[in-house]
Order: C-alpha cells, then sequence, then structure tokens
C-alpha cells in the first residue's frame, strides 16, 4: 500500500488520532503525535507507512502504560507484565520501558520507597510483611533491604494495634493476647514485636481501667 495524502481529519470519537486519507480513501489511523508531520499532497511509501504504523502502536502502547499508571505507581514488573497482558511485542515494550524510565515513571527504588511511605502512613504493616508485598511485586531484596531500613516497626506495629485493642477490650488476657498477637502477625509483624506490643496495650488497658494487669 502506498499513495499520496489527500485528506488529514481527527477523529470525533478520538480527538487524539488522525484519519489518513490516501488517494481520497481511509487508509489508517494514527496518533495525533505520530500524525503530526504529515502534510496533505505528500506520497507515503509502503515502507513509511509500515513505520508510521509501528510508531503509532509504540505510541499507543506509551500511553496505555500512562494510563495504567495514573491509578497508581508501578514496579518494572507490573509495568512489563502489563505490557505483555495488551500484547505488544518485546521491541515496543522495551521502548516504552526506556521512556517511562528516563522520565522516572517506572523506577524499583522510587517505587519501593513510595509503597513503604503509603503502608506507613495508611496502613502500617510489619518489615516481613512489606518485604513480602515488595517481593510480589517484583523488586530486588537490594532494593527492598533500601527501602525498609527506616522503618520504626515498633512504632507502626502500636499504632495499628491501639486501634484494634479497644476493640478486643473486655476479654480475658489469654484471649486478648492471642487474638491481637495473630492480628499484627497476620500484618507481617514480628513474633517478638507483636509480643512486646501486645502486652504493653493490655498492661495500659489494665492501668486505665484500675486493674493489676492479671
Amino acid at each position: 500500500m502506498d499513495g499520496k495524502i489527500t485528506a488529514l481529519r481527527v477523529q470525533q470519537r478520538r480527538q487524539d488520532r488522525v484519519s489518513v486519507y490516501l488517494d481520497d480513501e481511509y487508509a489508517f489511523g494514527l496518533q495525533l503525535v505520530v500524525a503530526a508531520h504529515l502534510r496533505l499532497g505528500q506520497h507515503l511509501s509502503a515502507e513509511e507507512i509500515a513505520q508510521l504504523l509501528e510508531r503509532d502502536a509504540a505510541e499507543r502502547a506509551y500511553e496505555n502504560a500512562l494510563r495504567f499508571l495514573s491509578y497508581r505507581p508501578r514496579s518494572e514488573r507490573e509495568m512489563w507484565q502489563y505490557l505483555q497482558r495488551k500484547k505488544v511485542d518485546d521491541e515496543t515494550a522495551a521502548e516504552v520501558m526506556q521512556r517511562l524510565s528516563r522520565i522516572g515513571l517506572v523506577n524499583d527504588e522510587e517505587f519501593a520507597r513510595q509503597w513503604v511511605a503509603s503502608r506507613e502512613a495508611n496502613r502500617p504493616r510489619g518489615v516481613w510483611g512489606l518485604r513480602a508485598e515488595l517481593r510480589q511485586k517484583g523488586v530486588a531484596d537490594k532494593v527492598i533491604r533500601a527501602a525498609v531500613s527506616d522503618v520504626d516497626e515498633e512504632e507502626g506495629a502500636l499504632r495499628v494495634a491501639s486501634r484494634r485493642a479497644v476493640q478486643l477490650a473486655g476479654l480475658d488476657k489469654q484471649t486478648f493476647r492471642h487474638r491481637l498477637l495473630s492480628f499484627l502477625q497476620r500484618r507481617g509483624f514480628s513474633y517478638d514485636i507483636a509480643r512486646k506490643v501486645t502486652d504493653h496495650l493490655w498492661q495500659e488497658m489494665q492501668v486505665q481501667h484500675g486493674s493489676d494487669g492479671d
């Protein structure tokens, strides 16, 4: 397929795409950024058309990747898996990954820092739990170690357990300890931290209620 460009029309339903007409017939659609340099009367060879369609596929993959990132940050593995699900070929996927990496939108070091910060602010988890989550996202162990190095696990456990302890008030010591310990360990806190925080909160609640803690 080749021919002379006789019309370039922005599509009604997709304002970011342009319909290209060759010799007065619709030929193909392109992303606006890909079609930007085309002009009426320009002759396109079959090779040039193939190159335009390749660039269009890459641009669409890139824009889809940006949309995927708009919901939350993604790890490198998550982005690769997304592109594979979208049937993007390996060469195009690599190009998209490079573009995202150059502008800092896909970076496992930053992703891991943001993940830990978000957990610390909203849903504290233990270091073990954070490591497990980040490994599941495909983040390398070296990067994970750096991301969790400053986590105050005891402080996080105390924050999340304090809310839970209020719901367990009135239980006997054994049941209280069992349920709160299990609660903390399910959230990735180590047994030692969970036990320390649980014992502290039990004693604190007994003081508040005028008991001796037994």
